[in-house]
């Protein structure tokens, strides 16, 4: 309990002086976020700092290795990992910044790198025996064998994506991240594992990142946050055999990529849309709704579905 308090107290910390320093250095570099000039409610965010996810991550990797050390194979694969998913996205925010449009990477080159960086994880998870899911409210677990391979793949490509797609308001994916390594870290913090202090640490840098990033945010995270944050919470849950606990703690994770899927099949059939815009927090924007709210209703709603699996854990 002690080690969680400290990873706690010193990510959150260490995130806080990183983003201080980070700030005005992407301020002189003018690495701004590009706004499409559909989302009208954005337009006057043009310009805000982007790339605020080094920030955090880099927090999480220090302290993370300063407090777990070198010799643990899988906390060290948790943030090579995480580092990974972030040198993507900072390549992808990159190629924003330096184009001055809203496309980095190529679909195909996103996930040509997912793929392959899933792919660590899987063959990780295979050959070190982490192949037994906890079933959610059972109470028991099951040993999948090689089907952990192609589940492990879908499960990160899936999560990462949909962080991204759910950072789209000031404070949104951060928080409702948070939410979510709150519930996790409890759960793991029961079993006295590595990955519950990985799990403080992560909360306690992201919510340091949040005070930057709740409305109206002086920085975003970008993808090379977002993309981190989600193999982060990947990492955390599938190596403790949580994969199947991501759609139900990670619900409003979920609700983004089916709107988004939803919008888009329908679109393309009738011409019509389903909802106003997609991801489906737009909607709700655009319904009048302030960035505010949507991202508490966010926060609140992982909480209490995060509650109620914690009643059955």
């Amino acid at each position: 309990m002690k080690q969680i308090f400290i990873g706690l107290f010193s990510s959150f910390c260490a995130a806080a002086v990183l983003i201080l320093i980070l700030l005005p250095l992407l301020r002189r570099l003018k690495a701004g976020q590009y706004i499409l000039g559909y989302v009208k409610e954005h337009m006057s965010k043009g310009g805000t700092p982007t790339m605020g996810g080094l920030a955090f991550i880099c927090a999480i990797i220090i302290v993370g290795m300063c407090l777990l050390g070198f010799d643990r194979g899988e906390v060290n694969l948790t943030l090579t990992i995480t580092a990974s998913f972030m040198l993507v996205g900072f390549l992808d925010d990159f190629l924003k910044i330096y184009h001055k449009e809203n496309e980095g990477l190529k679909p195909y080159q996103k996930i040509i790198f997912q793929t392959a960086i899933s792919l660590i994880a899987a063959l990780y998870c295979y050959f070190n025996g982490l192949t037994v899911l906890n079933i959610p409210f059972w109470g028991r677990a099951v040993d999948i064998g090689w089907g952990i391979i192609p589940l492990v793949i879908f499960v990160f490509a899936a999560t990462v994506n949909c962080v991204n797609l759910t950072d789209g308001l000031d404070g949104l994916a951060g928080g409702t991240s948070c939410a979510y390594l709150i519930i996790l870290g409890i759960m793991l913090a029961i079993n006295s594992t590595s990955y519950a202090v990985l799990c403080f640490i992560g909360l306690g840098a992201v919510a340091a990142f949040l005070i930057f990033n709740t409305n109206k945010a002086a920085v975003f995270m970008g993808d090379t946050g977002s993309l981190s944050l989600g193999g982060f919470i990947a990492c955390l849950s599938v190596f403790s055999g949580n994969t199947l606990y991501i759609p139900i703690i990670g619900i409003m994770f979920v609700i983004s990529g089916i709107s988004v899927i939803v919008q888009v099949i329908y679109y393309k059939r009738t011409r019509k849309r389903v909802f106003l815009m997609a991801p489906i927090h737009h909607h709700f924007q655009m319904k009048g709704y302030s960035e505010c709210k949507i991202s508490y209703a966010y926060f609140a709603l992982t909480c209490l579905v995060g509650i109620f699996c914690l009643i059955f854990w």
